[in-house]
């Protein structure tokens, strides 16, 4: 477990929990919420110390509470301070209501008679992290005019508006300069849309301890980072050889669509696999040939083919998917496959799109197989959770894996690995230029290197998503599938 708070991800049900089994420890919840408030002012003080007003947006529960802290103690630093409130003053209660008549003499207005001017500064402690229904008209509003005004917002906790479980946008939302959380980050603060509507994000330390923290922490949910999996890679020792490094075999297309296949094969030798080959039809040997080197050729025209080679114990891991054709053959080729490790991508996921179950009966017992769909790939895979509104992201990925017990690399913006014992890890590295043709092939080699040299699956998964994103963050902007599978490097 990583002992730096500030890195886990709690959901917020879990962050409730917390809150909750802090007061039954004694802990001063008002003095929590007077921290709380305290770094907001401070975060407004330290980077907009020219602003003309600050008008702080409340809303009915803990998150205004933080809100109204903030109003007094920045009225005592000498800001103009207007607040303005959603709901009913009166109905205010516990540590929102004592923070409430603190503020006096400052007379909160309704939220509907905020109007945005020159110089203002939106403080934006409407509804935090544990929102979960849209939020009402007059928010929606006020979101608009702060929008059309371009007035800066300081997000508490999460933007209103944004699902601290998903990241979903509930009817309308803040786009935020900055955002402070306290404590650890949730869920919305990674995935998409609500990453990129937080700005930059603050964690501040508001006392709760973190033996509390840690005992209320259920899910295994986290951001992809070395720490989670880097023991579980391969090490070279001066007793090496390339079998040891394992080998990683890519299957190709037909002679016109080769090239998918050789980024793949390139990105898994450069990923650390000892030998990659590519197996290839008959056909297509002089085209892949004439473009490759280090990486060795063996013609598999079927599935009869494919069987006998694999009568040789050492090959174990494969990579189907990238530029081979939707049909019948793919779906041959993987069940001849299913007692070795396989990366399924592209036109390999396709083709079990009238037949997933069929699919996920092959790779029953240890965990083998890796599945990398993206949007489109995983609605056809998994219709019914693709649709599924209650679910985010990551509770699909995670839905997902476990029925087809497999590692499910979601891709997107915000790329989810799920494993099917429910470990899922949100990944944060990958620059937005990463979204070009050929990108994925990429993807699946590095993958099926890892797995090659040993990795179990989910790992291999997780690691190879991240060092997919430090591909492309060495590339740069206006990179090509080629030139990214050059940048890859092994861990």
């Amino acid at each position: 477990m990583i002992d730096e708070i500030p890195k886990l991800l709690l959901t917020p049900e879990e962050m409730t929990t917390v809150d909750a089994a802090a007061a039954l420890s004694d802990i001063d919840s008002y003095a929590l919420m007077e921290r709380a408030g305290a770094a907001v002012a401070a975060l407004f003080l330290r980077y907009f110390p020219s602003a003309l007003r600050a008008a702080v947006l409340c809303g009915p529960g803990n998150n205004g509470g933080d809100g109204y802290v903030a109003a007094r103690r920045l009225a005592e630093s000498g800001v103009e301070v207007n607040v303005f409130h959603i709901g009913e003053l009166e109905k205010l209660k516990g540590d929102a209501a004592r923070a409430r008549d603190d503020l006096a003499p400052i007379i909160a207005a309704p939220l509907e008679a905020y109007e945005p001017r020159r110089g203002d500064v939106v403080i934006d402690a409407l509804f935090g992290a544990g929102l979960a229904r849209d939020i009402p008209g007059s928010a929606r509003d006020v979101i608009e005019r702060v929008r059309e005004a371009r007035v800066p917002v300081i997000s508490v906790d999460l933007p209103s508006g944004v699902d601290g479980r998903t990241g979903a946008i509930r009817g309308a939302a803040f786009a935020a300069d900055r955002t402070v959380t306290f404590m650890t980050r949730k869920p919305g603060h990674l995935l998409i849309p609500g990453r990129e509507l937080c700005g930059e994000l603050e964690v501040f330390d508001i006392g709760i301890p973190a033996r509390i923290i840690r005992a209320e922490k259920k899910q295994q949910i986290a951001e992809n980072g070395p720490e989670h999996w880097c023991h579980v890679l391969h090490s070279s020792g001066l007793e090496t050889h390339k079998y040891k490094r394992g080998h990683l075999v890519v299957f190709s297309g037909d002679a016109s669509k080769t090239g998918a296949a050789r980024m793949s094969a390139v990105a898994g030798l450069k990923a650390g696999a000892g030998l990659v080959t590519i197996a290839s039809p008959e056909d297509a040997l002089t085209a892949n040939a004439a473009h490759l080197t280090a990486i060795m050729l063996h013609a598999i025209n079927d599935e009869a083919a494919l069987r006998d080679w694999l009568r040789d114990e050492r090959l174990q891991t494969f990579v189907l998917g990238p530029g081979f054709g939707v049909g019948d053959k793919a779906r041959r080729f993987v069940a001849a496959l299913s007692e070795r490790h396989l990366v399924l991508d592209a036109d390999g996921l396709s083709s079990f799109k009238d037949a997933p179950a069929e699919l996920f009966s092959l790779f029953a017992g240890e965990p083998r197989l890796v599945l990398t769909p993206h949007e489109g790939e995983f609605g056809r895979l998994f219709p019914d959770i693709a649709v599924d509104d209650t679910m985010g992201k990551v509770e699909k990925a995670r839905a997902a894996a476990a029925r087809a017990n497999a590692a499910i690399v979601y891709k997107g913006a915000d790329t989810v690995i799920a494993s099917p014992d429910g470990r899922t890890y949100i990944n944060t590295n990958a620059p937005i230029w990463l979204a070009t043709a050929g990108s994925g092939d990429v993807l699946a080699g590095i993958i099926g290197a890892l797995m090659a040299q040993g990795a179990p699956t989910f790992e291999a998964a997780a690691a190879g998503v991240y060092m997919h994103g430090e591909a492309g963050a060495r590339a740069g902007k206006g990179l090509t599938a080629e030139e990214l599978a050059t940048q890859v490097r092994p861990l």
